[in-house]
């Protein structure tokens, strides 16, 4: 009977099974060097089915093991050992052993025995034992190793049991392919759902409720490529020419046309030079075997020749060509359309244009292109504590830097700003000022009164003139958010702590901003890294803390908390590079723990 497994690393696991006597043993002590020589870090984890020590009489971890230690660890600066006595009730369990590995050390476990695992696993057969294959019975089988009279079915890598070196590439090539097992996201794509008596929201709910109130933009307008930076495409694409447009030379050497006597082992047959094209130019006549061109790179390639030879692989003397190096038909040569073709799909609609897809644009000739008309957004802060910058800080007063962070994020998504100013706390006013934007603007955004303060009068004017929810999120920073309409316009309340403005934008406002210009298929980033921090949190809410992520020696990425984290320190947010997103179920990441992170890229 197959069992279950599931690898709690984030590293490869592969194991090799085989009947007694096929030699697995001898060819892990072959194959261990070559991958070590190769650069793959390996452990190994070994099922032993009798008693065994691994010291040995007279050694003092041997006499206090048996003296009742239950673990002994011996350690040296070369190496160190921890042996556990009476560690199971029964066979060894493979995943709690995994467990003891240290992952940030090697990039891939190999397992002798387990073979009743439902692991990923190399079969070892040898035709001359008679015994039957065990792949038949065993779908985790990836490969067969094994010898000239096995017979293999078509569907299975077949690999030869005495070339190391063969089963070496499929090892490394397994574990290249690898990926890490699905991990559930801190924050889900299906949100519970959830009763109008509930007073919090999930992070997912609050997002599922509101980009149902989204419906993307349909008007359009033409702006050259040099304008359509973070714009997104209102229709396809499409090229109106082949790229490349002609058949030419990927480098600079050599154009003939291919032939088995054009090769080191037929030195006897040089090429005649008939001339030599640059690049913008092309040969008037057409070549015939046994000639070649000169040709530089990104040259049309001309008619009769279809393979090019670097320049430093040719002898060329007295008119006459003679190639040094291995020749492969084709050679060199990129194909006329071979990147895009004549009237292909170049990019889709609903594809965010950035400096790689206006290159491509141009590329095709193209100079404008149709895209989703610009999102329109109006940004105002609310309270009497909230003075502008430049001008005297009042007593008992903060400057606004809501508006600024607000507008820029908004200005990197493709938005159109409308700057509202601080809109004084009074009825009157607020009401003025939110009739007018729900004209202006596809999106009216306000900072501050939304919490339960009874000095906000965001709450009585929306009431009256909108369709508002007011959520509590179970999230931190960030808990208060007003969304909803306001006439036409889409209205976003967010909190009035300068970090928890950002952290909502990120997670409400961004997502709703990308569904109304049209942009397509958009999710936002998690990436998995190490915590080198101990991150805490309350069970039930979702953190999203500051981070600095950056790749270490061990090929992972690792991420460490910028430190204190209240919401209204903005230098937190300066220095952190990423959010490191605390899932509702966690109190408290460990160090050596895996997490998710946010990258910030482009929009912070």
């Amino acid at each position: 009977m197959s069992i279950p497994f599931s690898n709690p690393l984030s590293i490869p696991v592969l194991g090799f099974c085989a009947y007694s006597g096929t030699g697995k043993t001898t060819l892990l002590k072959q194959l261990i060097p070559e991958l070590n020589r190769r650069g793959l870090r390996l452990a190994v984890i070994k099922h032993a089915h009798h008693n065994f020590d691994v010291d040995i009489p007279g050694k003092d971890s041997y006499e206090m093991r048996k003296a009742g230690a239950k673990q002994m660890l011996v350690a040296s600066h070369i190496r160190w050992a921890l042996m556990t006595e009476d560690a199971v009730d029964g066979d060894p369990q493979l995943p709690h052993l995994l467990k003891q590995i240290e992952t940030d050390k090697v990039d891939i476990v190999l397992v002798e025995g387990f073979k009743k695992l439902q692991l990923p696993k190399i079969e070892l057969h040898r035709a001359a034992h008679g015994k039957p294959l065990i792949h038949t019975h065993d779908e985790n089988i990836v490969a067969i190793a094994c010898c000239d009279d096995t017979e293999t079915p078509a569907e299975l890598t077949r690999l030869d049991l005495n070339n190391v070196g063969q089963i070496a590439d499929f090892v490394i090539e397994y574990s290249q392919k690898w990926q890490t097992p699905e991990v559930a996201l801190p924050i889900p794509t299906v949100a519970t759902p959830v009763s109008d008596e509930q007073k919090f929201l999930s992070v997912a709910q609050g997002l599922e409720q509101l980009m149902t109130m989204v419906t993307p933009l349909t008007a359009s307008e033409q702006v050259t490529i040099d304008d359509a930076a973070n714009r997104v495409l209102a229709s396809d694409a499409i090229s109106p020419v082949n790229v490349p447009q002609q058949t030419n030379s990927a480098m600079d050497g050599y154009a003939f046309a291919y032939s088995t006597d054009n090769s080191p082992s037929n030195p006897v047959a040089p090429l005649k030079l008939m001339g030599e094209v640059l690049a913008g130019h092309q040969y008037p006549g057409t070549l015939n075997p046994g000639e070649a061109v000169r040709i530089m790179t990104g040259a049309t390639v001309p008619t009769g020749a279809d393979t090019v030879e670097a320049r430093e692989l040719v002898v060329e003397q007295d008119g006459q060509v003679q190639l040094q190096g291995k020749v492969d038909a084709g050679q060199h040569v990129r194909l006329a359309g071979e990147d895009i073709a004549k009237d292909a799909l170049a990019l889709a609609k609903g594809h965010r244009l950035q400096a790689a897809e206006q290159g491509l644009l141009a590329s095709l000739g193209l100079a404008s292109a149709d895209v989703v008309k610009q999102p329109v957004v109006a940004v105002f802060s609310t309270g009497d504590e909230v003075s502008q910058p430049g001008e005297p800080l009042k007593a008992n007063c903060i400057y606004d830097s809501n508006r600024y962070t607000i507008k820029s994020m908004a200005q990197k998504l493709g938005c159109k700003v409308i700057d509202l100013g601080i809109i004084e706390d009074s009825e009157a006013s607020l009401t003025a000022a939110l009739q007018q934007a729900s004209v202006d603007a596809d999106i009216v955004i306000s900072s501050g009164g939304v919490s339960v303060g009874n000095a906000d009068y965001i709450k009585t004017v929306l009431a009256k003139i909108g369709k508002i929810n007011f959520w509590r999120i179970n999230m931190r920073p960030g808990r208060p958010l007003a969304f909803g309409q306001v006439n036409d316009s889409l209205f976003f309340g967010l909190p009035g702590n300068p970090v928890a403005v950002m952290v909502s934008f990120l997670q409400f406002v961004q997502p709703a901003i990308r569904k109304l210009a049209g942009e397509s298929n958009w999710q936002p980033q998690y990436l998995p890294a190490i915590t080198d921090s101990i991150l805490k949190s309350r069970t039930g809410r979702t953190e999203f803390v500051r981070g600095v992520y950056s790749l270490s020696n061990d090929g992972r990425l690792h991420v460490t908390s910028t430190g204190a984290q209240g919401s209204g320190m903005l230098n937190s947010m300066v220095k952190a590079n990423c959010l490191v997103i605390i899932g509702e179920a966690e109190d408290a990441v460990m160090p050596g723990q895996q997490v998710f992170i946010q990258p910030f890229a482009e929009l912070l």
